[in-house]
């Protein structure tokens, strides 16, 4: 399912006219600026907010994750966040994603915003940085009691690179048996929001920036073996389909860096494998946008976690 976000009331009483309606209540096109795209800088200007808790779960220097927790007792639905970077910790780290988990916690959530060694650090990329985010969400195992949280109502969302690990992490359950990323008992989840994503690692290269992957893809998938000939096998969600948790891909229509026809793409391949999924193309919007409180993109992937989760 495809949806744009746009002014759907006025489109709605447009449709309602006659056609000489129609014609007559069509404004002149007015000459008007290009729609500015946020940067970096932009979002990295604003206030930073701080977590919960900052929780180191395991020996390893970036075994720790974040949890924002809202007021009351709960029990609390839980966000599962993974931020991008293009798998580069010399490019983000998750507290790229502190305003978007602030504004996410004042919404109720629980966010459990975890960190992972990027293929740029001594043990990451294959299989590193999957054992990380794996071992990480499934660390909520045991903290849910102690923070009361609602483990029946997980959902995750992802940026960039991140949406490639968040919906590998809803696919654990369809990993190959004679894979070494796969546990028995994975975290399972209620929904999914892949953000400007590049969750299709294969259809992903040859698209996106390639200092961001095709310079770490063989990193990112490792090497192929006899017990594993295609390294995409149990490193891209795309390869895993049908995953069975629904997800929604929600892409800024100027992005540069994942570029809305990803998501298209990803979606058509997930319906016809038989999965619920659906993709939101927010207009005048960009990568930034997508991880910026306030912002339609922001709004839209609000709504879409709501969604998993009523």
């Amino acid at each position: 399912m495809w949806k744009s976000v746009v002014a759907a009331s006025a489109l709605a009483m447009l449709a309602a006219c006659t056609p000489a309606q129609q014609e007559a209540a069509v404004p002149e096109p007015a000459v008007t600026e290009p729609a500015k795209i946020m940067t970096w800088a932009d979002l990295g200007a604003r206030p930073q907010p701080t977590p919960s808790v900052e929780v180191k779960w395991g020996e390893g220097d970036t075994d720790v994750a974040d949890i924002w927790l809202p007021e009351g007792r709960g029990p609390h639905p839980v966000i599962v966040m993974v931020h991008g970077g293009c798998w580069q910790k010399s490019i983000a780290d998750r507290t790229l994603m502190n305003p978007m988990a602030d504004a996410l916690r004042n919404q109720g959530w629980a966010v459990w915003n975890i960190e992972y060694r990027g293929v740029d650090e001594p043990g990451g990329g294959y299989p590193g940085t999957y054992l990380d985010v794996g071992a990480a969400t499934d660390e909520l195992f045991e903290r849910a009691e102690a923070w009361n949280l609602d483990l029946s109502r997980v959902t995750g969302i992802g940026h960039s690179a991140g949406g490639h690990l968040v919906l590998w992490l809803a696919a654990r359950a369809k990993l190959p048996e004679s894979s070494p990323l796969r546990v028995s008992n994975p975290l399972r989840f209620r929904g999914v929001v892949v953000s400007g994503g590049l969750a299709d690692l294969e259809a992903s290269r040859p698209v996106t920036s390639p200092t961001c992957l095709d310079a770490v893809y063989d990193q990112l998938t490792g090497p192929p073996s006899p017990e594993r000939p295609d390294p995409l096998s149990d490193t891209s969600p795309a390869r895993l389909l049908p995953i069975g948790v629904p997800f929604i891909s929600v892409n800024g229509s100027e992005d540069r860096i994942a570029p809305p026809l990803l998501g298209e793409a990803l979606t058509r391949k997930a319906e016809a494998a038989g999965d619920r999924a659906s993709l939101i193309v927010v207009s005048a919007t960009g990568h930034v946008e997508l991880v910026t409180p306030g912002t339609a993109a922001f709004g839209a992937e609000a709504e879409a976690l709501a969604s998993f989760v009523k």
